[in-house]
């Protein structure tokens, strides 16, 4: 008989988005709760006393705080060695740093051990679901889904596809790219918790040609998630006009060869015309907010709240390695200061609902990840927030759970994960 696991602690999980402080309908708290985990999936919750552990394995986590793990919407699996390089704007980042380092992914071996320290740094930091690219060899994607299937982790990526504007042995062709996505897509989508996202770069690394394949590709295989990137910066947008002259602007390059779909998700999306707007409600695209990224680079300010009153669904994520965390807690206390300055607010309910359930549902995975349903798959982080003296000397003075929230929003990083559940296996303590 299989022995089935509790764990033991205040538990945390979102129904939806929060609509406003006060709106503590849209999540269930358990002061004292149990979770029972059994093959890999939340098979209970409820409070402890009224759930039977007689045969069960009880890890008392209090007083920490129980939630879904977190989600990462954008990263880039081959620049775990570039964090932190001094540098200009995006485009000059790019060729300085990035594609120089994307060119070791050729090698396997290399590729397999910055897969291992990729995946270790995830769980350390309480992600365990993420959508990444690799680089554009085939060896960069066998890697990361051959890594992320030894984890049994919910894990989105795809091979990038590029053929111009970029370094030799960094560009693959228009027919390669497609041939090469396809049998990678093919191997590895549905392959146990493995997903595809078909990966044209963005527009200035790839011919019309090429992103016609990649949009045949979309139609071929709809199921897949589609990633690339959107207006980050405003020399890329004007390159992308000069290259695409016949688009009416940058997202149309996207659009006209089907690539702008429900399963789109756009990084950046930060210096959007009224048009392409409308284009992503009209298609249900996501944009995707990557606030250390966007600070990092000098490229601008996501228009959180003007994209969410048109309906939109927007994803956060960290952009390894423009980002400079791995942390979505950082992400989401970097996140505060972005909107702060475009006169917004991002109340800590709303915040942990976005790293968690509103990510997987912009995914379309939210039956699958970013709760604490019965039903769900074992995705769980353990939250202190008395995780370092200043944190605690802070929690000393606080009273409510929006309170601790927003601390370890602010402060919290890799050290208030106490532990990081994937399929209901204890990770963190074993990296």
């Amino acid at each position: 008989m299989m022995t089935k696991t509790v764990l033991r602690g205040r538990i945390l999980s979102f129904e939806r988005e929060p609509q406003s402080p006060e709106d503590v309908e849209a999540f269930s708290y358990i002061e004292d709760g149990a979770l029972v985990i059994a093959d890999g999936l939340i098979e209970a919750v409820g409070t402890f006393d009224e759930i039977n552990t007689s045969e069960c394995n009880v890890v008392d986590h209090r007083p920490n705080l129980l939630m879904a793990g977190f989600v990462d919407t954008h990263l880039h699996f081959p620049q775990v060695q570039v964090i932190a390089s001094w540098g200009a704007q995006l485009l000059d980042w790019l060729n300085n740093y990035t594609f120089p380092e994307e060119t070791r992914f050729v090698d396997k071996a290399h590729a397999d051990g910055i897969a291992k320290v990729f995946f270790d740094q995830l769980i350390a930091h309480g992600t365990t679901s993420a959508v990444a690219y690799c680089s554009v060899h085939t060896e960069s994607a066998e890697a990361y889904f051959e890594e992320a299937a030894r984890r049994d982790m919910r894990m989105i990526g795809g091979k990038v596809m590029m053929d111009r504007n970029a370094p030799d042995g960094l560009r693959d062709t228009p027919q390669s790219g497609y041939d090469d996505s396809k049998a990678m897509l093919e191997k590895w989508h549905g392959r146990g918790r493995a997903l595809y996202a078909i990966t044209p770069r963005f527009a200035i690394t790839s011919t019309q040609e090429q992103l016609e394949m990649a949009g045949a590709l979309a139609g071929e295989f709809p199921e897949c998630h589609i990633q690339t990137h959107l207006s980050e910066n405003h020399d890329e947008i004007a390159l992308t006009k000069e290259l695409f002259p016949e688009a009416r602007d940058y997202i149309d390059v996207y659009q006209q060869v089907g690539l702008l779909t429900d399963k789109s998700l756009l990084g950046h999306s930060i210096h959007l015309e009224p048009r392409e707007i409308d284009a992503m409600v009209d298609t249900g695209a996501h944009p995707v907010f990557c606030p250390t990224s966007n600070l990092f680079l000098g490229s601008g300010l996501f228009d959180y709240e003007g994209l969410r009153a048109r309906g939109l669904v927007s994803g956060v994520a960290t952009d390894i390695g423009g980002g400079t965390s791995y942390s979505m807690l950082t992400t989401l206390a970097e996140g505060y200061k972005v909107l702060a300055l475009r006169g917004q607010k991002l109340h800590p309910f709303r915040a942990f609902d976005w790293i968690t359930r509103g990510n997987a549902e912009t995914l379309g995975l939210a039956d699958k990840i970013g709760t604490l349903e019965p039903g769900t798959e074992a995705d769980v982080v353990v939250l202190d927030a008395r995780a370092t003296e200043a944190m605690a000397i802070r929690m000393d003075r606080v009273e409510t759970l929006a309170e601790e929230l927003f601390l370890l929003q602010v402060m919290g990083d890799d050290r208030a994960i106490a532990e990081t559940y994937v399929a209901g296996k204890a990770m963190k303590q074993a990296v």
